[in-house]
């Protein structure tokens, strides 16, 4: 089977397999963030790394992570979908293991962005998989064997990182990955359908077009790490913004000018892939904002440590878990506009109902929103690749993969970034806010902040000024910080809102009705067109 032929009608048992083994080596790609971020400490104190470099931790994994996700397309047509998997795995592995060794920090970040590059791979590939190993009508199974793992690694990651980090040490967050890893790349290879290389892809490989794609994405990232503590209109962020967009301008109107771009962007004349591109956007934005902001909210205001976090977040796991079978029933049979339309208005409800939460607020004011958004998320994540890459020629799915997956991780990050402005700088507005109300005798801000007004009104004798404000300032600083994390939520339900908004514009054209000749004739035109070229000019 060529990269871009059409999928066989009755894959075999081995090619389920070999996508389940997919699914496991993207399931370390998105875990391996999860369970890092809950280790940051343990690490920087093991390695002797200064607070402000432990940030590049992650920081350096996730530029590395976005550089790769659009290339899928290039690194598929040229090694194809199976050796692609297998050299990112195993790649993904070792650098696993090198981290886990790190002796310094430098030596730890040179494997993170390893980690980070290959890893990255691993998502997108995913997905084209589903379109190019099966064919339409089991494309709702496969996207839900996908989609559930997708979701479920950064809902159980700060369990399963604080299960590792108070009952081993840190080096066994990469070694957790070690056995998986092998044995992926150990099977995939005779599991997957052969495909043919296109190896003479490298030798048009546009070298400044991928160094633009390359700093473009790199300093958007940057700059979105920069804006919430420096402030977006600081000299540094603007730059690095402007670099990005600069960059990203010369990019397209590269892209645009060449016969063999490194990027085939062409799958935005098409106004369902657009449309299904920028609900991925958006749910980017609430997925990575809310397993964002519930740790925020369970550490600061109620101190947990991050195993109790994990348990109190396993409650949307579960219902994604419940939520997948019938997602999958129903998508196929049911138009993939309106059961996106579903998804976005309960995901947006689910994020709501968090924007009220009290500063006491856990496990059971907690549980129904979790819930709602859960079942949500499987709605929001689903249908929508089916909007964007269904109706998609064989030859077109893997570019077409990369940038949509890669709409959902830059959703996530701006999301992320909205969500820190938003706490950097309001929380001391609240502050403030407090502090007059409580120095005006306003009984009702000492309820706010967990002070009974009595002792408001009448602080006892053997208590002195300097000890009562001691002992009010951190009530006041968790309400501050439980009123801007409300705020974000809120933030957050608008997002998935306008996700809601944009669905009924797609074309939601079955993907079954889609004629499998007229798919592989599609598919062969790129080939048909180089045969041409070296058979010379036509005749006239």
């Amino acid at each position: 089977m060529s990269a871009a032929a059409a999928p066989e009608e009755t894959p075999s048992l081995a090619t389920w397999l070999g996508f389940v083994l997919m699914c496991v080596g993207m399931f370390m790609a998105i875990l391996d963030i999860q369970v890092v971020a809950t280790s940051l400490p343990t690490i920087q104190e093991a390695l002797g790394i200064t607070p402000d470099a432990m940030s590049w931790i992650q920081t350096a994994y996730l530029i590395a992570e976005i550089i790769a996700i659009p290339l899928t397309g290039l690194l598929t047509r040229v090694l194809t979908l199976r050796w692609l998997f297998v050299g990112a795995v195993s790649v993904f592995t070792l650098a696993s293991l090198g981290c886990a060794f790190s002796v310094s920090f430098h030596m730890l970040l040179a494997f993170r962005v390893l980690q980070g590059f290959f890893g990255g791979l691993l998502i997108p590939v995913v997905f084209s998989a589903v379109f190019l190993l099966f064919p339409a009508r089991l494309h709702a199974v496969a996207t839900t064997i996908g989609g559930v793992v997708a979701v479920l690694a950064p809902t159980i990651g700060p369990v399963v990182g604080g299960f590792i980090t108070n009952t081993w040490s840190w080096p066994w967050l990469f070694l957790i990955n070690i056995v998986p890893g092998i044995i992926a790349a150990l099977m995939t290879p005779s599991l997957l359908p052969a495909q043919d290389m296109e190896l003479e892809e490298l030798d048009k490989l546009d070298l400044l077009a991928l160094l633009l794609l390359a700093v473009s994405l790199a300093s958007l990232e940057l700059g979105l790490k920069e804006a919430p503590k420096g402030g977006w209109l600081s000299s540094n962020c603007i730059a690095l913004l402007v670099l990005s967009a600069s960059c990203l301008t010369l990019l397209i109107q590269r892209l645009l000018a060449s016969s063999d771009p490194i990027l085939r962007i062409g799958s935005f004349q098409r106004r369902s892939f657009t449309l299904g591109c920028l609900s991925s956007f958006c749910l980017g934005i609430g997925l990575f904002g809310s397993v964002y902001l519930m740790p925020v909210f369970l550490a600061f205001v109620r101190g947990h440590d991050a195993f109790e976090i994990g348990k109190i977040m396993l409650v949307t796991g579960v219902a994604q878990l419940v939520a997948a079978p019938v997602v999958t029933a129903l998508d196929g049979k049911v138009d993939a506009r309106a059961l996106t339309a579903f998804g976005f208005a309960l995901f947006s409800v689910g994020l709501a109902a968090s924007a009220f939460q009290p500063p006491t607020a856990d496990f059971q004011e907690m549980f129904w929103p979790q819930v709602v958004r859960g079942v949500g998320i499987m709605f929001c994540l689903l249908p929508p690749t089916r909007i964007a890459l269904g109706d998609l020629p064989p030859a077109e799915v893997a570019d077409a993969s990369g940038l949509f997956n890669l709409m959902r991780n830059l959703g996530g990050a701006i999301g992320i970034a909205l969500i820190d402005t938003i706490i950097y700088g309001r929380v001391t507005l609240h502050a403030q806010a407090f502090r007059d109300r409580l120095m005006a005798g306003d009984s009702a801000a000492a309820k706010a902040i967990g002070l009974a007004p009595e002792l408001l009104r009448n602080r006892p004798r053997n208590i002195s000024e300097e000890q009562a404000i001691a002992y009010v300032r951190p009530l006041v600083e968790k309400a501050s910080l439980a009123l801007c994390v409300n705020e974000a939520w809120a933030l957050l339900a608008a997002v998935a809102l306008l996700g809601f908004v944009l669905i009924p514009f797609a074309r939601s054209k079955p993907a079954a009705s889609v004629s499998p000749q007229l798919m592989a004739l599609e598919a062969a035109q790129p080939a048909l067109r180089r045969r041409l070229d070296q058979l010379g000019p036509r005749p006239r």
